[in-house]
């Protein structure tokens, strides 16, 4: 599918820097307020922000028909319920009226005073989507088995693992958006040199380099979507961040799955970047080498091509990266994650989140938490300050990105960065 707006020749009359993950050909949604204006909706471009009810009161929207009031609303879900037919109009409209063949910085500072274009240093971002569901899938093959051949070394992954993609329903209200700091959990686990559990908090803190599509359209109790039909639920994608405690999660998870190890805080990137922005990164999945039930078929490259990376940033010290890994090694894709999700006849909404499970790579600097990098504590890692870390400690920041790039064309996410805090008495 080719899109206008996606054209790798457009430039903007806004500057934009070389590296910047928000060039003419992103243009991702959110939500943001300022010290002197209410929430409402906001389109990226460089380091500014289209302030979306301002482009609207300048008449650029007015032959473009849906309810303008969903753009002063604070979060993306009205907007994204007028339909994709809406979505993908104004995507186009907004760049086509950001190109140029050069930047104009006295356009850009008189916009700036008219309130069209803000700064995104005077902006504060707010989570862009109100979350009425979220799962959480376990799509990478490597996170898998790695995790698996820590407790199961003689069975890593388990009969049903290549048949479906597994998941469990996490808690939608504690998922934050970047820049949000918390307070490390307490719960109950089981020292290993303990007989009993003990009360406390958590010792193992531990990041998920995920990735995350947010629903664009719903579908009804009772009915499905299918693999082929699945994108067109799909509004976009964040990065997405699900942190865990260990400790607490090894003890619980026997028989039911994961409960107060996981939903105690997750975070996702501010903005959203569309399904269209990322057509021009599409590749093709890892072979699926058994034979799938037909529900579960696809055609065509259904992953795509996006460099993720993590960053432990201790007080006061410059960050280490540790993990390099990519999106495009994901065993199952998003399609075949909806269409599992929806076979059983569950009903989906504008909003909901999917996230992908931790997403590892064949080599060691490509796993996707430090239960992987630090091999369960045996092997810690040592930052750039010499200091080693077996999981997170309090005060350490941690800093996911992610871009695709092609034929000269970035497209980011941002981050998502959050400092943990010492538990709260």
């Amino acid at each position: 599918m080719s899109l206008a707006a996606n054209n790798p020749a457009l430039r903007s009359w806004v500057e934009v820097s070389k590296n910047s993950d928000f060039p003419i050909q992103n243009l991702p949604f959110g939500v943001f307020q300022t010290a002197t204006a209410a929430p409402a909706l906001g389109v990226r471009i460089g380091n500014h922000i289209i302030d979306l009810v301002a482009f609207n009161r300048f008449d650029l929207l007015e032959d473009i028909y849906f309810d303008k009031s969903t753009l002063s609303q604070a979060s993306l879900n009205a907007f994204i319920a007028c339909g994709k037919p809406v979505w993908q109009a104004v995507r186009q409209r907004i760049s086509e009226f950001l190109q140029g063949e050069e930047v104009n910085h006295s356009r850009m500072a008189q916009y700036e005073e008219d309130g069209l274009l803000v700064p995104v240093g005077k902006a504060q971002m707010l989570l862009p989507v109100q979350i009425p569901s979220y799962t959480d899938f376990y799509s990478s093959i490597e996170h898998a088995t790695n995790v698996g051949s820590m407790f199961r070394p003689d069975n890593p992954l388990l009969p049903n693992w290549k048949h479906l993609p597994v998941g469990y329903h996490g808690r939608a209200s504690s998922i934050m958006v970047s820049g949000t700091p918390f307070h490390r959990p307490k719960g109950q686990f089981k020292p290993a040199d303990s007989e009993t559990p003990i009360f406390g908090t958590t010792r193992q803190l531990d990041f998920e380099l995920e990735m995350a599509f947010i629903m664009g359209k719903g579908n009804e109790l009772g009915s499905h979507i299918t693999t082929a039909a699945a994108e067109e639920h799909i509004f976009g994608f964040v990065l997405f961040n699900d942190w865990s405690a260990r400790d607490i999660q090894s003890w619980e998870y026997v028989p039911l799955g994961p409960f107060l190890g996981k939903n105690f805080f997750s975070s996702i990137s501010a903005w959203v970047v569309t399904l269209d922005a990322l057509q021009p990164f599409r590749t093709e999945q890892p072979t699926q080498d058994v034979a799938i039930l037909p529900y579960l078929q696809t055609e065509g490259n259904q992953n795509f091509d996006i460099h993720l990376e993590v960053a432990i940033q201790p007080p006061q010290t410059a960050e280490t990266v540790v993990c390099k890994s990519n999106t495009k090694y994901l065993y199952w894709s998003v399609a075949q994650q909806l269409a599992h999700h929806t076979i059983n006849g569950c009903n989906t909404q504008i909003g909901d989140l999917y996230a992908s499970g931790t997403i590892s790579g064949k080599e060691k600097d490509s796993f996707g938490s430090m239960l992987e990098l630090a091999w369960r504590g045996t092997k810690p890692l040592q930052l750039i300050d010499t200091t080693e870390r077996k999981f997170i400690l309090d005060y350490d920041t941690v800093i996911m990105r992610a871009y695709a790039e092609k034929d000269g064309v970035r497209i980011g996410f941002g981050e998502v960065s959050n400092l943990v805090l010492p538990a709260k008495e």
